[in-house]
């Protein structure tokens, strides 16, 4: 998996994708968003849209904050819920998490983001068999705007449950749900590494260095598929740029103690 901190803002950037622009949230009510707001359900939304933005600051007690005031406004808003469920996560308070989570779903068991978000969650829990039916759950939901985001979490989930065939066939689909984006394709080339088709996984790091620029842990995948394939050249490129650019990096660390594997 790409670095936790890193999947866990991608679920993040997921779970905001409703908000408005911060401008138009300073522009609303001569800089309190609540002034035109009258019915509860739209103060909480504005409540938990300014929460998820102090979050985003890293102003976690003033996001807490908002969200409990937009659950106060109306308890039966659930994004609010799910977008606490995510604090508390960052804060590493499952059990909080969780909770918020379920009265979520709750209040809103078909939206398919919050089912996503809460596969994730349990994923990440090392919870993958509860996980499952969640992003089903989500895939469902014809509706669903971003299926690539549910398809990549359960193949990375059920890889990380050492169910590889059914890896694959999530990974694939997310491939072409988002139309080849680079975590999609860094996941494909990891599961190929790991069941031997190097070729594969060989053309996806290429294909993901062509789009944008590499992370560590493209670099360090890459060079370990070179050092099975032979390529010592290529390997030694990949190992450059990790050295060059990620000195400080755990696949750098992995690199310098030989834990090729």
């Amino acid at each position: 998996m790409i670095a936790s901190v890193v999947r866990f803002s991608l679920a993040l950037a997921a779970a905001i994708s409703f908000l408005l622009p911060p401008a138009a949230l300073a522009q609303q009510g001569g800089g309190n968003p609540e002034a035109t707001a009258k019915d509860p359900r739209s103060r909480a939304k504005v409540h938990t849209e300014l929460g998820a933005l102090y979050f985003q600051d890293g102003n976690i007690p003033v996001a807490m904050e908002e969200l409990t005031v937009a659950i106060y406004i109306d308890p039966t808003y659930a994004p609010a819920y799910s977008m606490r469920a995510l604090v508390h996560h960052f804060l590493k308070e499952p059990n909080h998490a969780d909770d918020n989570f379920r009265d979520a779903l709750r209040y809103a068991p078909d939206d398919p983001e919050i089912a996503n978000n809460y596969g994730w969650f349990l994923c990440q829990n090392n919870r993958g068999k509860e996980a499952m039916p969640h992003f089903e759950r989500a895939l469902r939901n014809r509706l669903y705007q971003t299926p690539d985001r549910a398809y990549l979490n359960a193949g990375q989930c059920a890889m990380n449950m050492g169910d590889l065939p059914l890896a694959a066939d999530y990974l694939e689909k997310a491939y072409r749900f988002s139309g080849g984006s680079p975590v999609a394709t860094l996941r494909l080339a990891e599961l190929n590494y790991r069941t031997g088709r190097l070729d594969e996984a060989r053309k996806q790091i290429g294909e993901l260095v062509r789009k944008v620029e590499p992370n560590a842990e493209a670099l360090w995948l890459g060079a370990r598929i070179e050092r099975k394939v032979g390529d010592r050249d290529a390997e030694v490129g990949y190992v450059t740029q990790l050295r060059r650019k990620f000195p400080t990096s755990k696949e750098y660390q992995e690199l310098l103690k030989g834990n090729y594997e």
